[in-house]
């Protein structure tokens, strides 16, 4: 229960002892009662000073009992007052002490009522007794009420530090995977682009000063190279389709990639196209377009290959893109970790691309023996 129904139901309590002292002063005839009325509304008045520990509580009590008695001494309306001494009794003293207190108190009553009375009554032992019961059950009623609120109030508290925690996580979560999608994508593209870019510069610095036609023709293009990758960088920054799928189906994304790669380096990629197209499908095309990518820049850059083949199957439930070349080969299961300066994200990431996608990546080689790679996606995204 809030603090703001409790302050109510004190002052309505409050108000029911000042109302019912007040009728008991106003219809006694004998003149002490006035005086004991207002002497009882005086001991009750210092109680939320005085009433501040269980002991002051306690002693509070104790005079607001021998008030209230004095007054069930000179007159038999004082009685009325037992009830809502019940329910402060109730609410300072301790369960077990705050019971034999409403036990007393309605035995006090009955006791006075019966003497004023001259003889004992049924209501004189029902009123008091049925009064007493039902401050009971009240009050109990309320504290489990208040007890159920409190444990709800903690529950609520506990739930919301649990959902800004999930949130946090949840947060935290996301930064790495978006940590994660940049360094492969910066991999896919800006890395690549600029590893083709020394490995042109690198060729154009052999043919000097003997071949500068060679050298020329290699500079032109790691120049083509770096307005790619800067048309990538721009695109990438402004969470675009890379700029090699504009206009175009991934099989022609595919096809002029494998003519770059051969125009740019000495090695011969040929693409391949087979089954019937299915429709496009943004986050498939560019995740089978940045897997050839990766491919073939480490055909390029590892493979000592002089052929690649690229082949873009279509299937009824899926896709599949084939990159194979005649390399050197290597083993799969003696790749190094991933490595932020020293690279390696390539498998990785391609691996990450297929299995975000519901897709599968695998990889076949041998020293001596090429690579083969397949990744494989749904043809339905999902």
């Amino acid at each position: 229960m809030n603090m703001p129904a409790a302050r109510t139901l004190t002052w309505c309590l409050h108000l029911l002892v000042v109302g019912l002292t007040a009728l008991t002063a106003i219809r006694a005839a004998d003149a002490r009662v006035p005086v004991l009325s207002a002497l009882f509304l005086l001991v009750y008045a210092v109680g939320p000073a005085v009433s501040r520990t269980p002991a002051r509580a306690a002693w509070w009590l104790a005079a607001v009992g021998a008030a209230w008695v004095a007054l069930l001494v000179v007159t038999p309306d004082a009685v009325w007052l037992a009830f809502p001494l019940y329910f402060v009794q109730l609410h300072l003293l301790p369960r077990r002490a705050g019971v034999v207190a409403v036990a007393a108190t309605a035995l006090a009553a009955v006791l006075a009522f019966s003497a004023h009375q001259g003889a004992p009554a049924p209501a004189a032992v029902l009123g008091p007794a049925l009064g007493a019961a039902v401050a009971v059950a009240v009050a109990w009623g309320y504290q489990a009420l208040y007890r159920e609120s409190e444990q709800r109030r903690r529950l609520i508290e506990e739930l919301t530090a649990t959902r800004a925690d999930l949130a946090d996580a949840q947060h935290e979560a996301g930064v790495l995977a978006e940590r994660q999608r940049l360094a492969h994508e910066i991999h896919d593209t800006l890395a690549q682009g600029l590893s083709s870019i020394q490995l042109l510069l690198r060729a154009a610095e052999r043919a000097l000063p003997d071949r500068p036609e060679d050298a020329a023709r290699h500079v032109a293009r790691a120049r083509h190279t770096a307005v790619d990758n800067l048309a990538e960088a721009r695109r990438f920054v402004a969470a675009l389709a890379p700029p090699t799928l504009d206009g175009t189906t991934l099989a022609g994304a595919l096809e002029r990639l494998c003519a770059t790669t051969s125009a740019r380096h000495p090695l011969t990629a040929r693409f391949h196209l087979a089954g019937q197209p299915v429709p496009p499908s943004t986050a498939r095309d560019v995740a089978l377009l940045r897997v050839a990518q990766s491919a073939l820049a480490n055909t390029v850059r590892h493979a000592h290959a002089s052929t690649v083949d690229v082949t873009l199957t279509y299937h009824d439930d899926e896709v599949v893109l084939d990159v194979v070349d005649d390399g050197t080969g290597f083993d799969p299961a003696g790749l190094p970790a991933p490595d932020p300066v020293a690279g390696g994200f390539g498998l990785a990431a391609m691996r990450a691309r297929m299995t975000a996608l519901g897709g599968a990546l695998t990889v076949t080689s041998a020293p001596g023996r090429g690579t083969a790679l397949a990744a494989r996606l749904p043809a339905v995204a999902s």
